[in-house]
Order: structure tokens, then sequence, then C-alpha cells
């Protein structure tokens, strides 16, 4: 039984959810151990586009990280439409009260701004390792780290694993979408006016997402045409866009960074060992549909982080501080996950009789604001907002 724990949480991942549960932290008087086995470079050189919403500027306002992002390019509008069928709605952020509806940058660009503040924290120490082993007692958890100088152990009343699912703490329920996405950076004969474009398809939805002087193109369609659209000549490739998205923003002009990945849905059960608790992608993996999938994980850190400040120091990594977790991340969490699966599973085919009722669901949603407002309140913060 390990009788003093070396720290009150150890998280595993030093990605921007398990940056932002660190920094949550801080002033709390409580210990805390970050774990991560690649270079902050390596991490930071990620360029994927991320669709942050107005709710996540918040909490990253609270870190001290968004004054690190800025310029961030808005969102003022976001534009759905079914490619072969009627309907569509127009979200605007003055209709919800908004100066944007979200923001886009790259995920390495967000990683930066999250680590350069938490550089300036010495209380959170950083342990350049991978987690190999569990090892669990009644008063603590403690992890294998496989270190460049050896081996260690590290425990902690808690462990948090934002790890993006490589550490599975415990089962996941997974469902494969026989999708891939493609995303590339893509320039236009317009220039982009802060509106995200929504466009479903039938192999899946096609997002152009307002990124600086242009947009990010996520483009999800099969797998095997998704590596194909990665092969293709770059006017060739461009061609094929043009066809299925239309001329809204006039003629695709150039593309780069083209890149692929599979799309899956995967949603951890609670942790079955005791002490460990995961989130962000680790505990759910979503579709890009929406963009809720890093946005719900940056509340999951806030809202564990708050858990975890709430409780006596000997009750932080028990059931009780666990339960409180998950009883305050439930419906946005099942909220979150149910609504990007069901866009996918209703609007990713060409059946003629759900093809119309989609449109005719596209046309209610913008002729009653009601409903509007409900869409936009949940997209922008949640199922708590």
């Amino acid at each position: 039984m390990v009788e003093q724990p070396d720290c009150d949480v150890l998280i595993v991942g030093g990605g921007p959810v398990g940056l932002a549960l660190a920094l949550a932290l801080r002033g709390s008087g409580l210990s805390a151990g970050l774990v991560e086995a690649r270079t902050a470079q390596s991490v930071q050189a990620d360029p994927r586009p991320i669709a942050l919403s107005h709710g996540s500027r918040l909490i990253l306002e609270r870190l001290g990280a968004w004054e690190q992002l800025e310029p961030a390019t808005p969102i003022r509008r976001i534009h759905v439409s079914q490619r072969g069928g009627f309907g569509r709605v127009e979200l605007d952020c003055t209709q919800a009260g908004l100066p944007a509806l979200g923001y886009v940058v790259d995920y390495g660009r967000l990683a930066a701004s999250l680590t350069a503040v938490f550089d300036r924290d010495v209380s959170c120490r950083r342990f350049s390792a991978s987690v190999t082993g569990i090892e669990n007692a009644e008063l603590a958890t403690t992890a294998v780290l496989e270190t460049p100088s050896g081996r260690v152990r590290a425990s902690a009343r808690l462990l948090a694993v934002a790890d993006g699912g490589m550490l599975q703490l415990a089962p996941a329920r997974a469902r494969a979408y026989r999708q891939a996405a493609v995303t590339a950076r893509v320039t236009t004969g317009l220039p982009q006016q802060g509106i995200a474009y929504e466009r479903f398809t039938p192999a899946g939805p096609l997002a152009l997402l307002p990124f600086e002087e242009g947009y990010a193109l996520v483009w999800t369609t099969t797998p095997e045409e998704a590596r194909n659209l990665c092969e293709l000549p770059e006017e060739v490739f461009l061609e094929r866009l043009q066809q299925v998205f239309g001329q809204r923003v006039g003629a695709f002009r150039g593309a780069i960074g083209r890149a692929s990945y599979p799309l899956a849905l995967r949603v951890a059960e609670r942790s079955a060992r005791p002490r460990a608790v995961a989130l962000g992608n680790a505990a759910q993996t979503l579709h890009p549909v929406a963009g809720q999938g890093l946005n719900l994980g940056l509340r999951d850190a806030w809202e564990l982080a708050a858990t975890i400040r709430n409780a006596e120091r000997g009750e932080i990594g028990t059931p009780r501080q666990l339960q409180a977790y998950h009883a305050r991340r439930r419906i946005d969490r099942g909220g979150g996950i149910w609504f990007t699966d069901t866009l996918v599973r209703l609007f990713s085919n060409d059946i003629a009789p759900l093809r119309f009722a989609r449109g005719l669901g596209l046309a209610a949603l913008g002729a009653v604001p009601p409903a509007r407002d409900f869409v936009l309140r949940r997209m922008t913060f949640g199922t708590r907002g």
C-alpha cells in the first residue's frame, strides 16, 4: 500500500485537454504531475484545423491561454445544406448575442498556447515518459513510467488520462463509420467572410471553416476515396472539390497539406480501475461533424478540475469524487455523443425519404427561432449552457 502519494493528481497526456486540466488546478494548493512521451515540438507541429466554440474561448481565457492564440479566425455564421436536396439553415452570431460562434486555429498552435502558460507554472512537474503499466492500491494509483533514463514509478491519489485513448482504462464501445476525413487548407476566388459551411453529401459531411485568408477543409468520404483524393494532382483534386461543394465561395484555387485519417465512434465506459478517470478523446472519440470533440474535452477538463478543487484532499480519487464528476458530465457528454452520431447516421446516405425529411428539418430549424437558439446554445456551451 502506498501511504503517501507522490502527487495529488497525475495527468497522462500533454495535449490541449491534459494541459487544460493542469492549468485549471493552479492555485488550488494541490500537487500535480503531467506525463507525455512526445516532445512539445512534435505536439505543436500538428496542423489539423480545430474549431473552438465560444464556450471553449471562455475556458481558455480563464486559463490565461487565449491571448496566446489571438488572432484566431472567427466563425460569424454557419451555413448548413445538403447536396442533392432542398432545405438549408444559417446560424448567425448576432442571433446568439455573441461576437462569434467559434474560432478556427490549428491543433499545434492551440497546444503551443497552453504549453506557454504551463511552462510559466513550476508547480506542476512534467515527466518525459510513456506509461507502461498501472498498479492499483487503496490510497493511490501508481503509474509505471518508461523514461529516457530508465523505469520509474509515480503515485497519485487520482490518475487522469487525457492521452487520446492510447492508455485504455476500461472497455469501450466502438462503431466504425467506414469513413475517412481528408483535411487540407484551401484558397478560393472569393475572400472568406467568416462563414463556415457544413454540406452534407451521401458519402459524409464536407466542412469549410474560415481560416486565416482561406479555408480549412474537412471532407468526409469513404476510406478508398479519401486515399484517392490525397493522391490526385492538385488541379484534379480542386475540380473534384468544386463538383461536390459548388460555387458558394467561388473557384477553388489551391490546396496544401492534404492528409486523411479514419473515423470511428469510441466511447469508454466509466473507468473500471479505482482512482482513475478518462477525459477528452480518451473518454469519447467523436466524428468531426459539427466540431464537438475537442470542445467536449475542454469542458471535461474544466469540470474535473472543479470537482477536484471542491473535494477534501483525502477525497481526491475516491468513488465519491469521481461520481460527482461523472454526474456533472453525464448529460453534456451523452448529448454530444448522441448529437454527432445522429448527424452522421441521418445525413450520410442518399435515401430519398430521409433526404426529404432532412430538408424539412433544416428548413424548420431556420424558421423556428426557439429551436435555432436551442441548437446554437448547445453547440456553443454544451448541455450545461
